[in-house]
């Protein structure tokens, strides 16, 4: 028998889901984790709806949580921001599984982790900032003269950047950027990318946010 407590969790996860399915897919374009997460999202709240009860519940989701999060998908590469929409369906899950006593609590625990996730993974949020994973045909052992070399090919201001690796043998410079596009339309800076990408001769430069 469906108690308020649990109606009330349950329609709360469907709207929360939902919602933070439909920003991934509208933000990141990637359908096929879009079953991952309504598939994640589900399963935690089932498992946690039967298994949970007055004396266990919290040491249950606390329990489940710590399982579910060491999990990794080895069969794919997933970036940072996929790896936080997972954390918050599971996260979405277990709160509404427990079904807490307070009627409050559900609804404003979903809607505050929907709401952070709208507002940090916004487009305008932070837009110029960027990272990218340089790879360049030459060895460069002098850190100002790598901030330079980088700042010069992609038309970009350099924040940080970390040497990954310096081969002297096959002269290469493996090199982690973070940068911020000159100018703020993502329109006019993409051309000045894209040219800036192609003149590095054999370079490879891979890229995330």
């Amino acid at each position: 028998m469906l108690t308020t407590s649990l109606l009330i969790a349950l329609l709360t996860d469907a709207v929360a889901i939902a919602v933070i399915v439909s920003l991934y897919f509208h933000r990141h374009q990637r359908r096929d984790l879009l079953l991952a997460y309504a598939a994640l999202n589900v399963g935690v709240l089932a498992v946690t709806v039967v298994l949970s009860s007055a004396t266990v519940g919290a040491g249950l989701g606390l329990g489940l949580f710590g399982i579910l999060s060491i999990i990794r998908l080895r069969s794919d590469s997933i970036t940072q921001e996929e790896i936080a929409y997972y954390f918050v369906a599971l996260a979405l899950g277990l709160i509404a599984g427990l079904t807490p006593d307070t009627l409050w609590v559900t609804p404003a625990l979903s809607t505050l982790l929907v709401t952070v996730m709208y507002g940090v993974d916004h487009p305008r949020t932070f837009p110029g900032a960027r990272r990218q994973l340089v790879t360049l045909d030459e060895a460069v052992p002098d850190e100002a003269m790598l901030r330079a070399r980088i700042e010069h090919r992609l038309g970009v201001d350099v924040r940080h950047l970390i040497v990954q690796e310096i081969d002297f043998v096959r002269d290469v410079t493996i090199v982690d950027v973070r940068f911020r596009r000159r100018g703020h339309s993502p329109q006019a800076a993409a051309p000045t990318m894209v040219a800036s990408a192609r003149s590095l001769n054999g370079s490879t430069v891979s890229s995330s946010r």
